[in-house]
């Protein structure tokens, strides 16, 4: 008979004496448990003990998360936190070098734990912290140099401790000094600092940026880009991590006023350059925190021009009007011409016919044109760069449409105001940087003017896309979306630089674009013949099954989730499994990401799926209504689910990719015995089926397939003709 699901067999384990098998009663008070084992081992005081995991975490056991431990579960006796804390509080002021360092590595392995971390918080010990770290240098600057390995440590235990304990947000970030930022900054400003300090003072700068724009104004006023970039020209990855890391947070919280002048000290500081040839270029594989920091400058450089975007041009300003001038000069070297030839009608006359040459809608005003938002003012500015910086190829364009008479002219003015925009959907100019993303095109980290040199690239190939279609006018719309194609699909594979971008664009010409549409049209062919519907119908529960299989043994296999928090950089992991007999869903805590499956079994929690009561993505998870950054994230959004179960209680997710999305959201609507209704369930049916439909109609290929059934022939007149076995 199995033991009641309230009783808990584990062993706990109390130094110098044999560790003690128990059965542990979850409807019992924890402090009855605590006594009861305390009396087992003759000690006194059971209220200054509690209960931990055996393990690497040392993780206190509450009335709050007991209901996680599992049937052979080592557990161990311990001090409680608030005896704990007490002692670390004290031995951490010891006048002894050794005894507070030895104290100091204790608290940054404690510091890791919510429960502990609150009682620590209650002696006021950020505090202390924080004036060990502002007092520090100063008394013990003889002792450093004499000792110095001993005073990286312990500064290093210092703010790790600090930087666990902010994690769990108890304590607010605007409760610190400007002595404790300065003192902070001075660590990075340092060439010689420890690389662990380095490290941790590194994140904690970040914290303070993106927790507060108080600390922001303070800490951008200790820190320069310059005092950064030596540390991105070190060997060390993760110090090239985080200073990205503090250089994005600085960016991303600046006002709106100052983010241009952060990245024209970026360019004069040739951030972009060091990235790309000690980052993207160096010796070591891209982490997926790198990448994600990667992207995230990306995003924040590409968001500056969201202001020329969003900026329509003004016909009456005189100086953009002159943009449009300077266009047409270049591409008809109307310079040449005598400025004071002709009346001003005739001028106007051959303005206007020079206009429509260069491809305006607009051809008496072309300012007009540029009055939709997006792309603004964006777009003049794209053409602008593009005459002055590859003026062959931008007379070329020019002059090759304004000669034609067949009505295939490209209108080049028209479709780089549409081109513009289309480039800033694709890079999503404007929108907030995923938490999740880490899609980061090393091309846009060869060129200053990466979006402008972008841009030429894209103009070139829409006027050779344009000729290869034989398009006119009525086209337009045809044209860009092959043009959209060839550039998405040529974005997929990373080129490494522009020209490798440009090659890609050459191997993608129109024609070769029909070959995919048609390969991919050929591959998803549905047969409209009803005898095939009805095949169709009759194979598609089958194939439906198999995919729920599918989806239900990658839920077996599990995914590791990453834990969203305000401090990114820090990675925190947990994984989630489905039981091999798919009715308990097992999760906890992972130290890293980990390689291969995590066996359910040290999973320390678990979720009956007979008790969920419904799945929720979206803006209706729990964890997407709480106030904060997540909230106004779009991606994240598409990427969040939770599972709600009794009482009232939420699980939630942000899926690693949409991939993965897919899979967890079909899986647990088919545990549940509702429809998927995934875009992937759909692709992977439509693929199954056209696959399997082919596989059965192999043999009729090249016959023609009737409309309607043959007619059923008349019965026999006699049966003689049957013979009878028996």
């Amino acid at each position: 008979m199995p033991p009641p699901s309230d009783i808990v067999k584990v062993a706990i384990e109390w130094p110098g004496a044999f560790p003690k098998l128990m059965e542990i009663d979850q409807k019992k008070p924890l402090a009855s448990i605590i006594r009861e084992v305390c009396d087992g081992w003759s000690l006194a005081n059971p209220e200054n003990y509690a209960l931990q995991y055996a393990d690497s975490t040392n993780f206190y056991i509450t009335e709050k998360n007991r209901n996680e431990i599992k049937n052979g579960a080592i557990l161990r006796l311990a001090a409680s936190p608030t005896q704990t804390a007490q002692g670390l509080h004290e031995r951490i002021q010891s006048s002894s070098m050794d005894a507070k360092l030895e104290a100091l590595k204790d608290l940054a392995n404690h510091s890791r734990d919510i429960t502990f971390a609150q009682e620590f918080i209650n002696l006021d010990g950020i505090s202390l912290l924080t004036q060990m770290v502002e007092s520090g240098s100063e008394r013990y600057q003889k002792l450093q140099k004499i000792m110095k390995p001993c005073f990286g440590d312990m500064l290093s235990f210092t703010l790790t401790a600090f930087v666990e304990l902010m994690d769990h947000g108890i304590v607010s970030w605007d409760t610190f000094s400007v002595a404790f930022i300065k003192k902070i900054a001075s660590y990075v400003n340092k060439s010689a600092t420890d690389v662990s300090v380095l490290q941790r003072s590194l994140a904690i700068l970040e914290s303070m940026v993106l927790n507060s724009y108080d600390l922001y104004q303070k800490v951008a006023q200790e820190i320069t880009i310059g005092q950064l970039m030596p540390h991105l020209q070190g060997s060390d990855p993760d110090i090239q991590t985080y200073t990205i890391a503090v250089i994005n947070a600085l960016f991303l919280k600046a006002p709106d006023d100052k983010r241009q002048e952060i990245a024209n000290i970026l360019a004069q500081k040739q951030l972009r350059s060091i990235i790309l040839s000690h980052v993207i270029r160096g010796t070591r594989t891209i982490q997926t925190e790198m990448a994600h920091q990667l992207y995230v400058l990306q995003v924040l450089t590409f968001n500056l021009l969201e202001d020329r975007m969003m900026t329509k041009m003004d016909p009456q300003d005189q100086s953009q009007r002159d943009i449009i001038f300077e266009l047409r000069r270049i591409a008809f070297d109307a310079d040449l011409e005598p400025t004071n030839s002709g009346s001003i009608e005739k001028r106007k006359s051959m303005y206007t016919r020079d206009y429509k040459k260069l491809g305006f809608i607009n051809h008496v005003n072309p300012a007009m044109d540029f009055t939709e938002t997006p792309p603004g003012m964006l777009a003049l500015d794209n053409m602008l760069y593009f005459a002055k910086h590859h003026q062959d190829a931008y007379i070329r364009i020019v002059l090759e449409n304004s000669s034609r008479e067949d009505k295939h002219e490209c209108p080049f003015g028209r479709s780089s105001i549409e081109l513009t925009k289309m480039l800033c959907e694709i890079l999503k100019v404007g929108e907030l940087p995923s938490d999740t993303c880490n899609e980061f095109h090393p091309m846009f980290f060869t060129h200053d003017r990466s979006f402008e040199e972008f841009f030429c690239i894209c103009i070139q190939l829409l006027n050779k896309t344009w000729k290869e279609m034989r398009a006119t006018s009525e086209d337009f719309n045809k044209v860009m979306q092959v043009v959209k194609e060839q550039i998405t699909r040529a974005l997929t594979t990373k080129p490494n630089s522009l020209d490798q971008f440009k090659s890609k664009l050459q191997n993608l010409s129109y024609t070769e674009i029909l070959k995919i549409r048609q390969s991919e049209r050929m591959n998803q062919e549905d047969f409209q013949s009803r005898p095939i519907i009805e095949l169709r119908e009759k194979i598609q529960p089958e194939i439906l099954e198999l995919v729920k299989q599918q989806r239900l043994n990658r839920l077996c296999e599990g995914t590791c989730f990453r834990k969203i928090s305000s401090r990114r950089r820090q990675d925190k992991f947990w994984y989630c499994r489905l039981s091999p007999n798919h009715k308990v869903l097992h999760y906890g805590d992972q130290e890293e990401s980990p390689q291969g499956e995590v066996p359910h079994e040290s999973l320390q929690d678990k979720l009956p799926v007979a008790d969920i009561k419904a799945i929720v993505t979206g803006k209706d998870c729990p964890h997407m209504k709480e106030k904060g950054a997540l909230k106004q994230n779009k991606e994240v959004l598409e990427l969040a689910f939770s599972i709600l179960y009794d009482p009232d209680d939420s699980l939630n997710f942000i899926a690693p990719d949409k991939h993965e999305y897919c899979v967890w959201t079909d899986g647990l609507n088919a545990l549940l015995g509702k429809e998927m209704m995934s875009e992937l369930t759909k692709n992977d049916l439509d693929t199954l089926l056209s696959m399997e439909m082919k596989l059965r109609l192999l043999d009729l290929e090249n016959i023609k397939i009737p409309e309607a059934p043959p007619p059923i022939p008349k019965e026999p007149s006699n049966y003689d003709f049957v013979y009878d076995c028996n």
